[in-house]
């Protein structure tokens, strides 16, 4: 177990899914928790609830990770219930699901704004609470879609790129702080995220026919491996992509 005893994470979009995998996984930890939703408030109170349950304190706030004022807003009231943030994790994901040739301004502005700048917005203001503290974790949660070319997912995909490159800048910058940015990329998570995907059905036959574990990876796989990212013991690993797919992405 990695002890992350009187740390204060703020995790976005963590009502559900891989969300609250990782919120559970760094309460178990005894981390302090801020359960970031935009629509399902039920869900988020339920998480801040199983927060508490795991070991943690924590509080659920409404923001919209599309506007600065709402981060800045959830970064507040974060500090105001815990005395600061050690770690920012950025996992709101939304996005227009079209093919390229047929995306929009505004379908490109809302999963890039949703997606990527989030990160950045995010990372400012937490930042000088982790650098009070001398130390500080960033995590980013990406996809295979940033690197491969999958149905339906262009707009989100060049944002996942975007996610990926902000990242290693923020690394290599906050270094010498003791603030540690990575990203984690997983491969099929069976979630309600998959439910927006017309291709749905085909997707999850598809991923477990190549996945050479025996299973599909669940948000309590995505938690663990954040938590252990969070920890000192991780402390080496600085601006990477770390992969959890079951072996999904060796496959040519």
């Amino acid at each position: 177990m990695y002890n992350l005893s009187g740390k204060t994470a703020i995790i976005t979009g963590s009502g559900r899914g891989i969300g609250r995998g990782i919120a559970l996984a760094l309460a178990a930890r005894g981390c302090n928790v801020t359960i970031n939703y935009m629509r399902k408030r039920e869900a988020a109170e339920e998480t801040a609830a199983a927060v508490e349950d795991a070991g943690g304190r924590s509080i659920a706030v409404k923001a919209n990770m599309a506007n600065e004022a709402d981060i800045h807003r959830l970064v507040d009231e974060t500090v105001a219930a815990f005395g600061g943030v050690d770690i920012f994790v950025a996992n709101a994901a939304s996005g227009v699901l079209r093919p390229v040739m047929e995306l929009e301004r505004r379908h490109w502005d809302w999963s890039m704004d949703v997606n990527a700048r989030s990160v950045l917005i995010g990372a400012q203001a937490t930042v000088p609470y982790m650098k009070q503290g001398g130390w500080g974790r960033i995590l980013s949660i990406t996809s295979f879609g940033s690197r491969r070319v999958l149905p339906e997912y262009s707009a989100v995909g060049v944002s996942k790129a975007a996610i990926e490159a902000v990242t290693r800048y923020l690394a290599v910058e906050l270094a010498p702080f003791n603030i540690v940015a990575n990203c984690i990329s997983p491969g099929v998570v069976i979630t309600g995220a998959l439910d927006f995907f017309p291709s749905k059905t085909q997707i999850i036959e598809h991923a477990t026919q190549r996945t050479p574990a025996p299973r599909l990876v669940t948000p309590e796989d995505v938690g663990e491996l954040a938590a252990w990212l969070c920890s000192d013991a991780a402390a080496m690993i600085v601006g990477q992509t770390i992969e959890i797919d079951g072996g999904y992405s060796l496959l040519a």
